[in-house]
């Protein structure tokens, strides 16, 4: 019996221990905190000889409305950004699905595709202003339904054109490789074009996420249940409760960013092998 010839391989580089992540990760996230904590600091100092009413409140007062008015008092503001978090994800999901079922037709036949993107570009250069009271009329102004497709509508284009995009713009080669191998439209579809596809259709996601919550409030501003943030901004600026106008902007614009995070972790857990992923694009 012959000795097993040691296998020979590139060695793969040596991972990183805790103390170098860490540094590493403090020298990525402490310019961008101090800078944050500056321009906080800034803004109180500034905020202070301002009279009242303060149309520009300091941070102070922001966060004490926050707490004041979280789950009780004139303007609930969990409640609110709930439910307005509510409209924004299932005008995501219609939005999103409509857009996923059109990108797969016009992609597989060119003659939709000239018929219907014409259509899609008029859509999307609609001012949402313009849409957001037909659509209140048409659904109900106090139905989640129409703020969900104000949501929709903005959702529906960037999405629809992203997907199609993944799925055409394939390497020419392995589409050959794919075809010498006798192999149906189906499986080019599943093996090909599908993963492709997966990298701009996270990216059209990550746009839509923040798209979906502008045109939720916004379709707010034109009517509903005072219960959300839309409304609350309204009502508290009416009022000259500016601290709490801010406050909920900043609800709606934290609830974006964590939207916007589960995009980026379900990037990771789907494509973790594209560069965009694993940090060496470009």
């Amino acid at each position: 019996m012959t000795a097993a010839a040691p296998s020979v391989g590139v060695p793969l580089p040596p991972r990183p221990d805790r103390a170098a992540r860490l540094v590493g990760a403090l020298r990525y996230y402490v310019p961008a905190l101090v800078t944050f904590a500056s321009v906080l600091l800034l803004w109180e100092l500034a905020a202070a000889g301002v009279p009242e009413p303060r149309i520009m409140p300091p941070p102070s007062a922001i966060g004490a409305a926050l707490v004041e008015n979280w789950g009780a008092g004139r303007w609930p503001l969990f409640n609110a950004a709930r439910v307005t978090l509510f409209e924004a994800v299932g005008g995501l999901l219609i939005g999103t699905t409509v857009g996923l079922i059109v990108a797969f037709g016009v992609s597989r036949w060119a003659n939709a595709r000239d018929a219907v993107l014409p259509v899609a570009i008029a859509a999307n250069a609609i001012p949402i202003i313009a849409i957001a009271p037909i659509f209140n009329a048409w659904f109900g102004v106090t139905n989640p339904l129409s703020k969900m497709m104000i949501a929709a509508l903005l959702v529906f284009f960037p999405v629809m054109i992203n997907v199609t995009r993944g799925l055409t713009q394939v390497e020419p080669a392995a589409l050959e490789l794919m075809r010498s191998y006798a192999a149906s439209e189906w499986t080019v579809l599943r093996k090909v074009r599908i993963p492709n596809a997966l990298p701009f259709f996270l990216t059209a996601l990550k746009v839509a996420t923040t798209l979906s919550l502008i045109g939720a409030i916004v379709g707010e501003y034109f009517g509903g249940a005072s219960g959300v943030i839309g409304r609350v901004v309204v009502q508290s600026a009416s009022a000259l409760r500016f601290d709490v106008t801010w406050a909920a902007i900043l609800l709606g614009a934290v609830s974006g960013i964590a939207f916007y995070l589960v995009v980026v972790a379900l990037e990771r857990w789907l494509i973790p092998w594209h560069p965009s992923v694993r940090g060496d694009a470009g």
